[in-house]
Parts: structure tokens; C-alpha cells; sequence
């Protein structure tokens, strides 16, 4: 506890630069509605600084790029936080942000670092994967799918609930997944392949919470009985870190084999027209800072893109980070986002 508050104390030194005292400020922060934080870490950020922090939260990432374009003229607030890789190059062609190259991300690998002109900053990343129910494939004697082209085979008909990429962020992720594989041309292009899932009795939810809760055998208190599911590669630790009691072994399992996982990578952006742009710089180090990258996982069950950030013990030991994650071009995910779900639509909803 004693080293915690010393890391607490420790926050002005990177957030500010300083331990003098400064004129209170309320900064607002849009973001998603998964944003979340301990509230130990950002009073320690308000008592550094004098900024207190406002947060509105607007949807999820879609919506919340989309509202802060509509009101680029008269801004929702100060800083946003939440654009992931989907939808980066809109908001970046719509001169939403401020740049800023915030001296934190020294301690942040190139990968994360997308926009050359530091408009926006990388803050967390999670992989969004296939997620099995263990009993199952054990009870079952059945081996696991190595390929999202195993998803197809008839041994796992009936098994896989996926998510629909018009309106679930996880859905998106896992389409673009199938296009990056499989490609736009040819025979056996992704269309073609999401014809062989539809031949193989895949669910298709409206949302991560249906297809996880409702549908898929492995969630705590589900009643589903599907034993695949679209997810997240963080999903296994936050079965054990919620369980009462906990369970001796994850009772779920993330499949992170070469081409089955798409990385998110989410950040923050200092709003064009804010008024606090100092104070908008102070959280950008903030979100940073190894205390909140530190507090991120437990809170909202990402993982933190601070090299020094160390991970809690239940992330440790049951999450599981793909070697060679699908990542896409932001600019032609952009170009060709809404033809991709209208084109996935048409094949496999109508």
C-alpha cells in the first residue's frame, strides 16, 4: 500500500512536470461507454494538477466519432478517448484533434504508433479472438480450430456464435478478420467463406452481449450451448477475476493462432476548439502514466501500451496475446468499411 501511494504521489512528475499547485480546471472528456477508471488513480490525477475530469460518455466507438464530427463546430468536450483502428482515418481526414506528441510515448512501441503526425495517441490494445468453452472440447474429445477456415468444417457445425459487423464493435473486427484472410477476389474470397459458415449453422448476434451471455456455453451464468464464440483474448481472466468463488482453472480459453485474431488498438485525441488545450496535454500524459495503464486491465479489460506497465497477476496467467495479430490499414478499412458490412449483409442476412 505504502508503494502504491508513493506511485500515486509520483503522478505529477509525469503528468505535469511539476509539483507546484495550479488553477483548478474541469476538463471533459468524451469517450465509450466502456470507459472506466479506480477513482483513487484520478483523484490522485486531480490533486497533482488541480484538473478535475468530466466524462461523457457517447456509445459506443461508431457513435462516439460520429457525434464528435457532427459537433466539430461547438465540441462535446476537451479531449475524446476511444477512437480505435476501425474508425481511426475518419476521424483523423475530419480534423477532429489537435496534434500532440506527449513525451510518454517514448515508452510505447512504434506498432502502436499509427499516425505520424501525432493527432492522436495510442493508449491501450485488446485482440478480439475465438473464445471456447474448455469442458466442452474436453468433454467432447474435440481439438480446437487452429484457422477460421476450420470454422467451416462440419465437425464444428452448430457450435460458433459471431457477432453482426453493422452493429456490434467485435463483429466489425472479426469480418475484417475474414476479409484480411481470405481477400475480396477469387473463388474463395470472404464471401464465399461466410457462405460456409451460414452452411454451418453459425449464430449471428446483434450484439457481444447476446452472442457471449445468451449464446456461448462457456460465460458464467449463461445458458447458451454453443461452445465458440467471437470475443476477446482478455475475456478468459475476466471469468476468473468475476467468479465467486473462483475456480481453480479458467473455465474458457482463447484460440490465438496465427490469422485468427484482429487487434483493436484504442486512443485519445486533444479535441480541435477546446479551451483547455494545456490541461488536455496533462491527461494525455495521464493516460500514459504506468499508474493508469496499470489500472486499465481490471477496469475495462484491455491491455496497457506502456512498456513498463506490468500486468495483474490474473491477466498474467490466463490472458493470452497473439504473436501475429491481423492489423489492418486504418486508411483502407476507411475507404471500405461500409461496403464490406453492406456487401456481408446482402450474403448473409438476406
Amino acid at each position: 500500500m505504502l508503494l502504491r501511494a508513493l506511485g500515486l504521489i509520483l503522478l505529477v512528475l509525469l503528468v505535469s512536470g511539476t509539483a507546484a499547485a495550479q488553477a483548478p480546471t474541469t476538463l471533459t472528456v468524451i469517450a465509450h461507454d466502456s470507459f472506466n477508471y479506480s477513482e483513487e488513480v484520478m483523484a490522485a490525477f486531480t490533486e497533482t494538477t488541480g484538473i478535475t475530469v468530466e466524462v461523457l460518455r457517447l456509445g459506443d466507438a461508431g457513435s462516439l466519432v460520429n457525434q464528435a464530427i457532427l459537433s466539430r463546430e461547438n465540441p462535446l468536450g476537451d479531449v475524446l478517448y476511444g477512437v480505435d483502428n476501425t474508425f481511426l482515418s475518419r476521424a483523423l481526414e475530419e480534423d477532429l484533434f489537435i496534434p500532440y506528441q506527449s513525451p510518454a510515448l517514448t515508452e510505447v512501441a512504434e506498432a502502436f504508433l499509427l499516425d505520424p503526425e501525432y493527432r492522436v495517441t495510442p493508449v491501450d490494445y485488446g485482440d478480439v479472438c475465438l473464445n471456447y468453452d474448455t469442458a466442452y472440447f474436453e468433454e467432447n474429445a474435440l481439438p480446437l480450430p487452429q484457422s477460421l477456415a476450420d470454422l467451416a468444417d462440419p465437425a464444428y457445425r452448430g457450435l460458433l456464435a459471431v457477432q453482426n459487423p453493422a452493429t456490434s464493435s467485435p463483429g466489425l473486427a472479426f469480418l475484417m478478420a475474414t476479409i484480411a484472410v481470405f481477400g475480396e477476389e477469387g473463388e474463395d474470397n470472404y464471401l464465399a467463406y461466410w457462405r460456409e459458415l451460414a452452411a454451418n449453422e453459425v449464430y449471428i448476434s446483434q450484439d457481444w452481449t447476446d452472442s457471449y451471455y445468451g449464446q456461448f456455453s462457456g460465460a458464467a451464468g449463461s445458458e447458451g450451448e454453443r461452445p465458440l464464440v467471437v470475443s476477446y483474448a482478455s475475456s478468459p481472466p475476466a471469468e476468473i477475476f468475476f467468479a465467486d468463488p473462483q475456480p481453480e482453472s479458467a473455465p474458457t480459453g482463447a484460440i490465438v493462432a496465427d490469422d485468427t485474431c484482429f487487434r483493436q488498438i484504442e486512443f485519445a485525441g486533444i479535441l480541435n476548439g477546446t479551451d483547455n488545450q494545456a490541461a488536455a496535454e496533462q491527461f494525455i500524459d495521464f493516460l500514459l502514466s504506468v499508474e493508469f495503464q496499470e489500472d486499465m486491465p481490471l477496469q475495462m479489460f484491455v491491455f496497457p501500451v506502456n512498456t513498463n506497465a506490468e500486468l495483474p497477476e490474473v491477466f498474467a496467467e490466463y490472458a493470452q496475446i497473439p504473436e501475429n495479430p491481423i492489423i489492418l490499414d486504418p486508411a483502407v478499412i476507411d475507404a471500405n468499411r461500409e461496403a464490406w458490412i453492406q456487401a456481408w449483409t446482402e450474403t448473409v442476412l438476406r
